[in-house]
């Protein structure tokens, strides 16, 4: 994955926070229903197929400039997708409620 720093305002970073809300105020809960929505989410295999190629690329040494700019976002999208399905485990395996 891309050491890289995510900026606070990426499209990712910016997309999370409209998902998960905040935390503290507890603007808006997760419930279970959109948690194991959430669970369900996988990059498409035509995505996963061209994360494959990049990372190909990248390996021998043959990423252009945009080549590493498109293999960084998917990697900030992987990242952020981990992160909101990490959370949706956790409220289902905290939450009462949610058990089928």
């Amino acid at each position: 994955m891309s050491s890289q720093v995510v900026s606070p305002n990426t499209e990712a970073a910016i997309l999370a926070r409209i998902i998960l809300a905040d935390e503290q105020t507890e603007e808006r809960q997760l419930t279970p229903d959109a948690a194991r929505y959430l669970l369900s989410m996988r990059l498409p295999s035509g995505d996963e197929d061209r994360v494959n190629e990049l990372s190909a690329k990248a390996r021998v040494g043959s990423l252009t400039e945009a080549d590493s700019q498109e293999l960084d976002s998917y990697l900030h999208i992987g990242s952020l997708l981990a992160v909101i399905q990490s959370k949706a485990r956790r409220l289902l395996q905290h939450d009462p409620s949610s058990q089928q």
